[in-house]
């Protein structure tokens, strides 16, 4: 494709490397321009609108315009652009952030340690792992378990823990010390005859199985998101959390909720550790915190922890860990407004609400020829396409369904989370009932789009 010289196209192509992106097609086809959006819609440089389904990567729970976060940027930029959380320097914005995550906390916690992204949250939670249990003389237990399929970030410990062949290659990783223990979905991986509860139990059984393994005596910390975001919104079974909680008891492995995707509304609940019932050690956030107008992550780490974090800090003489832009006043004066509208708007009542209208929709798909299930939880669900419905047979990986779904929603005005062979949604928690029915009737007419291409 030819693009015309200086056009943003152009630009983009030679000056951008673009994450998660084939960079020689790239140079080719180059890019979706995007130029502005508002409400659940975005348009792009032709203006041609689209329903965002996928709130961007999880996080424009407002949409993708605000004035009145405009607005507090603006007057906070004004008054203390930035500073530091370094030796004793503080802000504001962030001590009244950090008094709000404190007070809405799934379960009782002690310190927020501010980050600027999910991924900076779950590696700082990793090094934490590490720092309390040299606290309290145990400094082998450095291994870390994640799942497969899971996701916690790109930075490198967090893809470590984050069970994603793809992002491992040729980055030599994982780290050795990272390990993966199996991927709980249900409908792909049950034999048959398996119960949900049965095959949560197996599920807890392989995680027991690998400490035991490892040896309890090196294992310090367990990683899983409440729903599994881009491994492709993937619902827990029943009973897994509450089998895999009693198998990190037993062992005295920490336990760290990723609620990077599923914090602050989008499950139903403010967190997903609430809908779950989760009793995590550390709990990472990002992405909806500031509706995704300004780069922040809040780690909310328990009274265990931060007791070792103390007693270290004593030994060391000083705690040794921060980030430039952590606590940025903008930021948490930005996540701070975020927080009072989604109390305004009662962000948990209306994500039920709008959440029971997309995922009943979602279900009705399962009669297409197409999809072999549909499941979800509050503003979050997905389609798993297979070939065989009875024996739940996947299409071939060269077929690439779930890309040609994708790319014909997006000719009907609709982005979706493509995930393999299953398209997941998590729309803005702003999403309107009209607006979700418009979703889902642009799946259908692309969901049968394909399914006429392939002769279904």
């Amino acid at each position: 494709m030819t693009f015309l010289a200086n056009s943003v196209s152009a630009r983009d192509i030679a000056t951008i490397v673009h994450p998660q992106t084939n960079l020689r097609s790239h140079l080719e086809r180059g890019p979706d321009v995007i130029t502005h959006g508002k409400g659940v819609t975005i348009t792009d440089e032709d203006g041609k609108s689209y329903i965002d389904g996928a709130a961007g990567l999880w996080c424009a729970s407002l949409g993708f315009a605000s004035e009145r976060l405009a607005k507090v940027a603006y007057d906070q930029m004004v008054k203390l652009g930035y500073y530091h959380l370094y030796r004793h320097n503080s802000n504001e914005p962030s001590v009244a952030l950090a008094e709000e995550l404190l007070k809405i906390a799934p379960v009782p916690m002690a310190k927020v340690l501010f980050q600027c992204s999910g991924s900076e949250a779950n590696d700082a939670a990793i090094k934490l792992a590490w720092y309390y249990f040299h606290a309290i003389g145990k400094p082998e237990k450095v291994k870390i378990i994640g799942r497969q399929r899971g996701y916690h970030g790109s930075t490198a410990a967090a893809i470590s823990v984050s069970g994603k062949p793809d992002m491992h290659a040729d980055f030599s990783l994982p780290f050795a010390m990272f390990k993966h223990t199996s991927f709980p979905h249900y409908y792909t991986q049950h034999v048959d005859g398996e119960c949900e509860e049965d095959f949560a139990t197996r599920m807890a059984d392989d995680l027991e199985r690998l400490i035991l393994e490892e040896g309890p005596e090196t294992v310090a910390a367990f990683f899983a998101e409440p729903v599994m975001g881009a491994g492709g919104g993937i619902v827990p079974p029943q009973t897994y959390f509450a089998k895999v909680q009693a198998v990190l008891r037993k062992y005295e492995v920490l336990f760290v909720a990723d609620e990077v995707i599923c914090g602050f509304g989008r499950t139903g609940n403010m967190w997903g550790s609430q809908t779950f019932d989760l009793q995590p050690d550390m709990i990472s956030s990002a992405k909806a915190l500031s509706a995704a107008m300004q780069p922040i992550s809040a780690l909310l780490i328990n009274d265990r922890v931060y007791e070792g974090m103390l007693s270290e800090s004593d030994k060391l003489g000083s705690f040794a860990h921060g980030s430039t832009y952590a606590g940025h006043p903008v930021a948490a004066a930005v996540a701070l407004e975020t927080l009072k509208i989604y109390e305004e708007i009662d962000v948990v009542g209306r994500g039920r609400r709008m959440g029971a209208v997309l995922n009943e929709r979602l279900k009705a798909l399962e009669s297409h020829p197409l999809v072999g299930n549909a499941n979800g939880v509050g503003l979050m669900g997905g389609l798993e396409l297979v070939a065989d419905k009875e024996t739940r047979k996947p299409f071939a990986a060269s077929e690439q369904v779930g890309n040609r779904v994708g790319d014909a929603a997006r000719e009907r005005g609709l982005i979706c989370r493509i995930v393999g062979d299953r398209v997941v949604f998590s729309p803005p928690l702003i999403v309107s009932e009209e607006e979700v029915h418009q979703l889902a009737d642009r799946l259908t007419g692309a969901l049968n789009n394909v399914s006429a291409e392939l002769g279904y």
